[in-house]
This record gives structure tokens, sequence and C-alpha cells, in this order.
């Protein structure tokens, strides 16, 4: 929530009354079930969203990272009042939030508010904690055919960092330098080289205990396999002859700008202080994050590359009228 900062208070208020005294209206749940399966059969529609999701379940078989973060259909009917109670009564907990704030606030304040607000006798529940087993992370090469699609689209990923990793200012590096933005290697060899994509780059994410690193891509049905083959020759490359000290100079300036535009907007500002509290039970200064990023050199970013960019872990997932299309695992060689 974002006001002006006289109206803390009240805003305070709101938002705690939100969290903690929820009515769950029978007859709105039951709505916004119908709205959340609508919601679904959207992403049934939306290429990309769909096509993520395929990934997903094909790259953590059989674990939690792999489901729709909506759930399905028949989950969804399942809840009730008394479940979605339960529920909340034992994960919404003081001891369980973290509360972030940004901009002409007073840390006083806030925890004032916060002892007002969020009573202790929650904390009588207990909220017991699953033990979820580290993902088994699979190679899939799944080729759907969707006829009605003008566009191919497809994911090449690979497992990455974990969300500590001591190796994120590295590999945040080498993402920039492959696939984010229009100076990135993907962008010049696969759009404006050839023309072959209008949407092409490349992204990590980190959880607890793994992380992913994908290249996504729009193109001509007809392209697919270009698109492929350039995109694995760019992970060989990079594997083989490292970058160049203007490359990663570039990375370098281009994610501290991106960094210090970004403390510019107070919500961004919440959202990385309680990113970080929740993902490093601390908070990593500017300083240091600046200080790690201008550490990493070019023999880092190409161990890195050497490490995790393996043929027998690259995996693709593609969505499209693919016409028959065939890609087997010595196509995606990168070694």
């Amino acid at each position: 929530m974002k006001v002006v900062d006289k109206q803390l208070p009240k805003a305070f208020d709101l938002l705690a009354d939100m969290l903690v005294n929820p009515t769950f209206d029978a007859k709105e749940l039951r709505r916004e079930q119908r709205v959340i399966i609508e919601e679904m059969k959207m992403v049934e529609d939306s290429p990309e969203d769909y096509l993520g999701e395929i990934f997903q379940r094909e790259f953590f078989p059989n674990h939690s990272l792999g489901l729709p973060i909506e759930g399905t259909r028949k989950s969804v009917r399942t809840f009730n009042q008394d479940i979605t109670r339960n529920f909340h009564a034992q994960v919404f907990q003081p001891k369980n939030l973290v509360i972030a704030s940004a901009g002409n606030v007073e840390h006083d304040q806030i925890v004032e508010l916060a002892n007002k607000f969020f009573k202790t006798e929650y904390d009588s529940i207990q909220n017991p904690k699953s033990k979820i087993q580290n993902p088994l992370i699979a190679a899939p090469i799944i080729l759907k055919k969707k006829r009605e699609l003008e566009q191919a689209h497809l994911i090449l990923a690979t497992p990455w960092i974990e969300a500590k990793s001591e190796k994120r200012y590295i590999a945040h590096l080498l993402e920039s330098i492959l696939g984010s933005g229009t100076s990135s290697r993907l962008w010049q060899s696969i759009r404006e080289k050839r023309g072959l994509a209008y949407s092409v780059g490349a992204s990590g994410i980190s959880f607890e205990d793994c992380g992913i690193f994908t290249i996504y891509a729009g193109t001509s049905p007809k392209q697919l396999g270009e698109v492929v083959d350039l995109s694995i020759a760019e992970l060989k490359k990079i594997k083989r002859e490292g970058v160049s000290l203007d490359e990663l100079n570039l990375a370098k300036e281009q994610t501290i700008a991106s960094i210090l535009l970004g403390l510019e907007d107070s919500g961004a500002r919440a959202a990385n202080l309680a990113n970080q509290e929740i993902t490093f039970q601390t908070q990593i200064s500017l300083d240091e994050t600046l200080q790690k990023i201008e550490a990493v050199n070019a023999d880092e970013i190409q161990a890195i590359a050497r490490e995790f960019f393996q043929t027998e872990n690259i995996a693709l997932v593609a969505l499209g009228n693919l016409n028959g299309l065939k890609i087997e695992r010595d196509r995606l060689d990168v070694n």
C-alpha cells in the first residue's frame, strides 16, 4: 500500500484489519472460485503463460514447484469457508509476518503500529511446517503442438544458483550479458542480425534450494530449430571463450543503474527490504551490493557458465504449430 505519510496510521489499520480479520464470506468465496477458474482459462489462452506452466511441471516433476500457482479447477472447487479459515489461522500469524516500509517513516512508528494491530494470541496456534524435499530437476525435451498459434514459443533452461549463493552477483551479470536488454548476445544474434524473433531474452530465478536459468523466445514455427541452434551456440561460446571486458563493464553499469534507479521509488524500496529479510534474514547494504558487483571478473563469469551449462542438464519446452518438428539431445550440446 502506498499513501501520503500523514495517512500511515489509517492505512496500516486498514491493511492489518484485512489481514487479521477477513470474513471469508461463503458467497464471496464461491464467487472468487469462479474468478480463479476463469483466470485458469486465460492462462490456457496465453501462449507464454501456458508454456510456463508446462515447463514448470516438466522441469520439477512430482514436486510442489512444478504445480500451477493458481491450483487446478478441481482443487479450487474444494475450498470452503472452514478450509480457508484454518489455513489462514495456521499461516497468517505475527511470527510469520515481515513488515517493511520506506519513505517518510520512523522505525519506532512502525513498531508501535505493529504491536497495536497484530495481537500475540495468534501465536498460541501451532503452525506446523511441512517438510518439503529438495526437487529432483529434470531435463525434458517437450515439443507440444498447439495448431491455432501463429508463433512458436520456446524455453531453454538449465539448473541455476540458489538464492543465498555467493555466486549470485556473478550469475546476474552472466544473465545480463546473455539475454537482458537490446545489447545482450541473444538479442543481437537472434533479433538484430537475423530478425528471427520479436521477443528473446534470458533470466534467472533462485529459490532456497535450487534455481533456474531460462532463455525465452517467440518465433515462427519454421524458424524454431534455428533459434534453438543459435541459443545453444551462445551458451557454448561463452563457455569456451568467456566474455570481453567491455561486455562485463557494460553489464555492471546497467545493473548498478537499475539498482540505483529502483531506489527512487518507495514501493520498490519496501519490496526490496521485505525480500532481503525473507531471503537472508538480514539487510545487505547498498555499498556491499555495489562492491560485490564491481568485484566480479571475466574468469568468474566463464567459470559459472562452465559449471551450469551442461548438455545433459539442458531442458527444452516448446509450444506451437510445430508440424512434426523433432529435436534430439545431441542438438542441445553445449560442451
